[in-house]
């Protein structure tokens, strides 16, 4: 049998006889606070949580259609189940109490035995109700665990596929969380400052910063005679490392194939793929120019070039960061989109942070 014992209800009511009822029925099996107008109704309610209300149809100032107009525009209160009291035989008030959201109705003069089972009957509901949501909720959350487990199981994955490709070249692994930083704030920057044609919502950011991890993945695909060598690459050695951005476009579009499209790994192969154009046309491997560059290519390739410029390889020194700041706004607009060149400009102290080693290394887009 459904447990109401110690279960609060509200009864609504201007007659003093009529609350007096009410309690008299229903206070040996719950907790009964009367209050004879609705105005005081709603100021009870605002500090007391109730189970139930028991609301009177006609009632001086807030009527009782007042009254549950304002529960239902309560987050709070809506929930509430409520129990319409009258005296009119009027079919049309019943649609109408119905209809603005009461759970019952309910005519006077009461009969014990029927509000006791309305009652009883509405608190079960309600019972039913709330374990319902808490059984959702529960599998809400353990969906969400599930998800987020699953996400980071890719990330994990990600991080590990780029770092293959990247150990192989002239480097630790470092380049990858660098370039990635710097990523992330040109793409935070299009976000927060939206400009046509650079078009930026935070998930579409997100998913660039996560897939520019793979920019150099078609480095796996290099032989090691060229990818190690530590002199400078002859012309012909140069033209194999230039067919990179092809290898690792190759290697993007069978894990489409097997895993199904996918808005970061799309993202992923757009980079892959276009790191190396130029804004002016004169990059590899397509020779694309301006616009026609995937935007995450663009911002990628900022990053990488920024991230080259500044650290030591066995065939070059490395540059300070101001001597790469003016390499690469020399360059733009022959090889820099330049829209994005002015946003490296706004936060040369970030890219200087991450170069030295105190920027974020996290990935996690955070803005907003």
């Amino acid at each position: 049998m459904f447990d109401t014992v110690e279960q609060k209800i509200l009864s609504i009511d201007d007659d003093p006889i009529i609350l007096d009822q009410i309690t008299g029925i229903l206070r040996d099996d719950h907790d009964v606070v009367s209050v004879n107008s609705g105005a005081e109704g709603i100021r009870y309610l605002e500090s007391h949580p109730v189970d139930l209300i028991l609301l009177d149809c006609n009632m001086p100032g807030m009527s009782g259609f007042d009254v549950l107009a304002e529960l239902q525009a309560n987050d709070g209160y809506k929930t509430i189940p409520v129990i319409f009291l009258t005296g009119s035989t009027d079919g049309d008030d019943e649609v109408k109490a119905l209809s603005s959201g009461a759970m019952d109705y309910l005519l006077k003069p009461i009969k014990a035995s029927s509000l006791r089972q309305r009652v009883m009957l509405q608190l079960e509901l309600q019972s039913y109700r709330n374990d319902l949501e808490s059984l959702v909720a529960k599998a809400t959350e353990d969906l969400y665990q599930a998800t987020q487990k699953l996400l980071a199981r890719e990330k994990i994955t990600l991080e590990l596929l780029a770092r293959a490709g990247e150990l192989r070249d002239h480097d630790t692994g470092e380049h990858i969380i660098r370039s990635t930083n710097y990523v992330r704030i040109i793409a935070e920057d299009l976000v927060e400052n939206p400009q046509e044609g650079y078009e930026m919502s935070k998930t579409l950011a997100q998913d660039i910063v996560d897939a520019a991890k793979l920019h150099d993945i078609g480095k796996v695909a290099m032989p090691d005679g060229v990818l190690l060598k530590p002199d400078k690459l002859t012309p012909e050695e140069y033209e194999i490392i230039k067919t990179h951005p092809t290898h690792g476009a190759k290697l993007l579009d069978e894990a489409v194939r097997k895993l199904g499209d996918d808005d970061l790994l799309k993202e992923a192969r757009e980079i892959a793929y276009g790191h190396h154009e130029k804004w002016d046309g004169s990059g590899y491997p397509r020779r694309l120019s301006g616009m026609d560059i995937p935007l995450s290519a663009r911002i990628s390739a900022i990053a990488d070039v920024f991230d080259a410029l500044t650290n030591v390889r066995p065939y070059k020194k490395a540059l300070s960061s101001r001597e790469a700041f003016k390499n690469l706004y020399k360059h733009a607009g022959t090889d820099f989109d330049p829209y994005l060149i002015e946003i490296v400009k706004r936060h040369e102290a970030d890219f200087e942070n991450i170069h030295i080693g105190i920027g974020r290394t996290d990935y996690v887009f955070l803005t907003g």
